[in-house]
């Protein structure tokens, strides 16, 4: 089956393509880019709109197995397909957690049978997320396993991390590490700072992350290896991920949508739907994310999606989950709020969220290049909306976005060449 996505402004970082074309896709692969006037089984108009390669998400909560009344691998990968999303990895921090091969297996083995994005699964790296035993780094691998962490957990014992390094420096995986002292955020619940004061909860320090950020450095300058941070979310912490950089480390960043739109001010009335880990912190800080943005220091965006069920959030704010539900607002969000605003241009947004995070964990994803596998995404960059979290198709609805007005909205999501979202066909 040839399928022609016809007349969209193509953009394809990879390929350093930005321009007014067409997409044709045989079967499950891409066929060419450009002028198309052979026969085609069905066509896709895309005049007006954007056409780029299937959005990669390297940081993802899908709650299975264990935790399935917050999201599934199914429902999961709806929400992936519905915010454009064609590939993702899945954190360990499931139960039981996936830090086995047989856990590894259960995913992989899923994901193919729901057929709607890839699913790689990123391995912890202690047995239970405890931070004393390493897993058997070589088998997760073989599992299927693109990177290592204990994320929602930071290897606290700087020995472990030193181990883990060297294992996985010989197997060419990153590192992926969750920032933070718990001794300095035990307790905490939003930002340290003026909200935390007001509403009287326990606050959580610049430092707790940036700290471990430095300790990792360190390490890191001992063993090398590739580290990759989580969501960060300091000023603090991207002037040592900087400086790493310039001493050539290998350490990689990722930041969140909602860390570069959202201050601490969100959590305002004690709303748990702001309540993430790590926390939305200040103006200041989100200002500082996005100039790293801008300047290639951070490098990828990724969504943290970490879905809940409601009685999760509809608590007290000391009592309720951290998380947001990320993938079917984010880039919009993104769009609106870096692009609209000029600190970025469209086709290195487009970049951040489709190669560049693939290039991190070695996935061959992220393109339009010919004979790669028809994983494309058309939006209609104008389109504005608001967020309606009761229309998400995540089991998660817990967003802070609710109500908020975004620019650009989903069109079609393609997976090995088969529509699997298009706009007002929702699931």
């Amino acid at each position: 089956m040839i399928t022609v996505i016809k007349g969209g402004r193509v953009i394809d970082p990879y390929n350093g393509k930005d321009e007014v074309t067409d997409v044709v896709v045989e079967g499950e692969r891409i066929k060419e880019v450009g002028p198309y006037k052979g026969r085609a089984d069905r066509i896709i108009d895309a005049r007006g709109k954007v056409v780029c390669p299937g959005f990669v998400d390297i940081h993802v909560h899908f709650r299975d197995p264990g935790f399935t009344q917050k999201e599934d691998l199914y429902s999961g990968s709806k929400a992936a397909a519905r915010g454009g999303f064609t590939t993702v990895c899945c954190m360990p921090n499931t139960n039981p957690v996936n830090d086995n091969a047989l856990v590894s297996h259960y995913i992989v083995k899923k994901a193919k049978e729901i057929d709607l994005c890839d699913i790689f699964p990123i391995g912890a790296i202690t047995k239970g997320e405890r931070g004393e035993e390493l897993v058997e780094f070589y088998t997760m691998k073989n599992a299927g396993c693109v990177a290592f962490s204990d994320d929602g957990m930071p290897v606290r014992n700087a020995f472990v991390l030193k181990q883990a390094l060297t294992y996985s420096k010989s197997l060419n995986l990153p590192i992926t590490l969750h920032e933070e002292d718990v001794n300095l955020s035990a307790g905490g619940v939003i930002n340290e700072g003026y909200y935390s004061t007001k509403m009287g909860l326990a606050g959580i320090p610049n430092c707790s992350e940036s700290a471990m950020i430095a300790r990792d450095v360190e390490i890191l300058k001992h063993t090398g290896g590739h580290i990759h941070i989580c969501h960060v979310s300091t000023k603090e912490s991207i002037k040592i991920i900087e400086r790493a950089k310039e001493e050539e480390l290998h350490i990689t960043c990722e930041a969140t949508p909602h860390h570069l739109s959202l201050t601490e001010e969100e959590t305002d009335g004690f709303n748990t739907y702001a309540k993430v880990n790590p926390p939305l912190r200040t103006e200041e800080d989100v200002k500082s994310l996005q100039e790293a943005v801008k300047n290639g220091i951070v490098d990828a965006l990724a969504t943290d999606h970490a879905p809940h069920d409601e009685k999760s959030k509809e608590t007290t704010m000391s009592k309720a989950a951290f998380g947001i539900s990320g993938l079917e607002t984010a880039f919009a969000v993104l769009n609106t709020y870096l692009v609209e605003k000029k600190i970025i241009s469209l086709p290195e947004l487009i970049a951040l969220m489709t190669y560049k995070p693939s290039t991190i964990y070695h996935l061959p994803r992220g393109t339009l290049s010919k004979g790669k596998l028809a994983n494309i995404t058309i939006i209609d960059l104008n389109k504005e909306w608001m967020v309606n979290r009761k229309e998400f198709v995540s089991k998660g609805k817990n967003t802070p976005f609710h109500n908020k007005n975004l620019k650009g909205q989903i069109c079609y999501t393609m997976y090995k060449g088969k529509i699997t979202y298009e706009r007002g066909n929702d699931f």
